[in-house]
């Protein structure tokens, strides 16, 4: 009997686990998932005989190498700075890894000796970072088959808020990890544009609201994801003179998420003793505002914008500007912040997510200047069973899979899926699934 361990039960993981444990019996599969949160383990196994509960503190060595040590393929969908605790055990265990999250230099670091022990450590093999690599490079390497020169990509990718469940001014609910939303854009962005690095400080990250048109869904909003940069060489494209991978969301979310990080209010680093404090006090504290005026009025002027602007009554919805107690304790602002984001976006139990990738490639073929664009857009089922978990976690579960079942022989080292060896068949079963992309050529 072959073991498989999946390290987190949080919300992206319904689907990995949903999928492992259908195929366990005729595989003859033993699934551990391991979570420091009992209930979420047992949320997502539902009593499956094929399923064994570890609830660990996935920081101590005696709790978690043990599992690693039985298992015969490890799955991490625990939070990036937690991978490392992981590798170092399969390392140690000769155990191969796959992960959803961006390759750390720590992870990056440890490439010679993962090689040189004959393992896969397939990081970012999510959503994005993941599908977004797999379906960019099968583009990519279809145009270098026919000679054609690439001169621009971009790729954007969103998880939001379906239409039909789509009833706050934000236009955004939770779907994910909701601490990855304040800390959204915080290190900055590079790119390429017209042949030009720019870079763009935290600061601006979310006056660049561009928009590009989605068919079905219109204009969405366009923010710089991270450092393109950093992709440039993967992707092997020595024409591109724009490259640019960024993160959707509706229009309206952008100008509000710029107030917030003007006023200061997504800082990390502050700290603040909310104690006898509610949130209009800790907003006055905050911005340092005197005096009894309307304090809607005061964070305007702030802003430089009018009192009546649809930003300060989105401010006004998320209950800034409320006598609400905050909950005793000594935070940054980004902690209030998300403390009061999780009640105001959480997603109703039929809520529906949506998940947005878009990829637009120029190339230019015998001398004619080609448009290329390919676009998913998926909806979830509830909050449950939501878009996001599918997308981050099915291409997880099907590389498993294949390489359990020896479909795919593993590539060695720190990886990510651009290899056609992995996304041709991933991207095949993904399809069976409902994960497709459709192509437009002008």
């Amino acid at each position: 009997m072959q073991t498989i361990l999946i390290a987190g039960a949080g919300k992206s993981s319904i689907y990995l686990i949903q999928y492992l444990l259908t195929l366990a019996p005729r595989n003859k599969w033993r699934v551990i998932v391991a979570d420091g949160d009992e209930n979420a383990i047992a949320e997502k196994i539902k009593g499956s005989s094929y399923a064994e509960a570890a609830v660990i503190d996935i920081t101590k060595a005696t709790d978690r190498e043990p599992l690693v040590k039985r298992a015969d393929i490890v799955v991490s969908l625990m939070p990036p700075h937690l991978h490392i605790h992981l590798a170092k055990d399969c390392l140690k265990h000769k155990k191969n890894l796959i992960t959803s999250s961006y390759i750390s230099e720590e992870l990056k670091g440890m490439d010679k000796a993962v090689k040189e022990a004959g393992l896969m450590f397939m990081c970012e093999m999510g959503l994005d970072p993941g599908i977004d690599h797999m379906t960019a490079n099968k583009i990519i390497h279809s145009i270098h088959r026919v000679a054609g020169s690439i001169t621009s990509f971009k790729s954007y990718c969103g998880g939001m808020i379906a239409p039909e469940s789509d009833n706050n001014p934000w236009h955004y609910k939770f779907s994910w990890n909701p601490k990855n939303i304040i800390t959204a854009g915080l290190g900055g962005s590079k790119y390429l544009q017209n042949g030009k690095e720019v870079e763009v400080p935290y600061e601006k990250i979310f006056e660049h609201n561009k928009k590009v048109k989605v068919d079905d869904l219109g204009l969405l909003a366009f923010y710089p994801n991270r450092d393109s940069l950093h992709y440039l060489d993967i992707y092997d494209v020595p024409d591109i003179k724009t490259f640019m991978r960024a993160t959707l969301r509706h229009p309206t979310f952008c100008k509000g998420w710029q107030a917030l990080i003007t006023l200061g209010l997504t800082n990390q680093d502050d700290a603040f003793d909310t104690k006898g404090h509610t949130h209009s006090s800790w907003i006055r504290n905050k911005l340092n505002i005197k005096g009894k005026g309307v304090i809607a009025h005061h964070v305007a002027a702030l802003l430089n914008v009018s009192p009546e602007d649809k930003v300060i009554s989105m401010l006004q919805w998320l209950g800034l500007f409320d006598e609400t107690p905050l909950k005793p304790a000594k935070s940054s602002s980004g902690e209030i912040l998300l403390e009061l984001l999780l009640e105001k976006w959480k997603m109703a139990s039929v809520d529906k997510d949506m998940v947005v990738m878009q990829h637009e490639v120029e190339y230019v073929h015998k001398g004619k200047k080609i448009t290329l664009t390919s676009s998913m857009v998926i909806k979830g089922e509830n909050r449950e069973y939501s878009a996001m978990a599918k997308t981050v976690g099915m291409p997880m579960g099907i590389l498993t899979r294949m390489v359990l079942n020896k479909k795919i022989n593993p590539p060695k080292g720190v990886l990510l899926p651009t290899m056609a060896a992995i996304y041709r068949p991933v991207l095949t079963e993904l399809a069976h699934h409902g994960i497709v992309f459709t192509e437009e050529v002008e």
